[in-house]
């Protein structure tokens, strides 16, 4: 990635049919950084990370992630992206028949890595989400807070580059929002991943340096 730069937006336009929800953006992400996206609800913030992982395409201008254009990349590509990226979901997508240790390495199942990797890994993650002891149980067994706690240790299963998190916190207790937060400093401190956050209100207590864009109006500003 040239000049350790993740995500590179020119002129970047994304809209539904014939609906602009971002228009003519330009902003840059480097490597190890840490960025809270804000705006008003309906504002384009979850588009906008849609495009990140190639969910829609940006219809004018330039986005390129991890040194890929996302107007042109084909779908073996963007399959391979992905793999090397950690999302985390707003409504968990936990796959409810499979253990919480089985859904944290769902990743390095799809990698093809051996159990033993996939073992070691899920009790590591599980023991920094402070889900130790849920380990062989079921999603349905858990709280929406662990649920979503299971959702993030698995977006760091593969050690990713970069992390996408759409609103990782919205509805979930204290207690369960500061794990979350934790662990995404953490990631960010420490391996140097990328974190981008879609959040309608970023921590009081934040341990580490952030960035913070706020969209309206379809523009992407940062806020100093």
């Amino acid at each position: 990635m040239a000049n350790n730069i993740v995500i590179n937006a020119s002129h970047l336009t994304l809209s539904y049919g014939d609906t602009e929800i971002i228009k003519d953006a330009a902003f840059s992400v480097k490597q190890g950084e840490f960025v809270f996206i804000t705006g008003p609800s309906g504002s384009g913030k979850s588009t906008l990370l849609k495009s990140l992982y190639g969910q829609i395409k940006p219809t004018a201008g330039k986005l390129v992630v991890g040194g890929l254009d996302m107007r042109t990349i084909n779908s073996n590509k963007l399959q391979e992206l992905r793999t090397h990226l950690g999302i985390v979901f707003q409504d968990y997508k936990l796959i409810n028949e499979w253990t919480v240790a089985k859904n944290v390495v769902l990743p390095l199942i799809i990698a093809g890595y051996s159990m033993d990797v996939q073992e070691t890994q899920a009790k590591r993650l599980l023991k920094h989400v402070k889900l130790s002891d849920k380990y062989g149980a079921y999603p349905l067994e858990l709280s929406g807070g662990e649920q979503q706690r299971v959702g993030v240790a698995r977006a760091m299963s593969k050690n990713p580059f970069l992390m996408l998190a759409d609103e990782p916190t919205g509805n979930l207790d204290e207690y369960s929002s500061n794990v979350i937060w934790d662990l995404m400093e953490n990631a960010c401190g420490q391996l140097k991943t990328t974190v981008l956050v879609v959040t309608h209100r970023i921590p009081s207590v934040f341990s580490i340096p952030y960035r913070h864009f706020i969209i309206e109006n379809k523009g992407v500003y940062e806020v100093h």
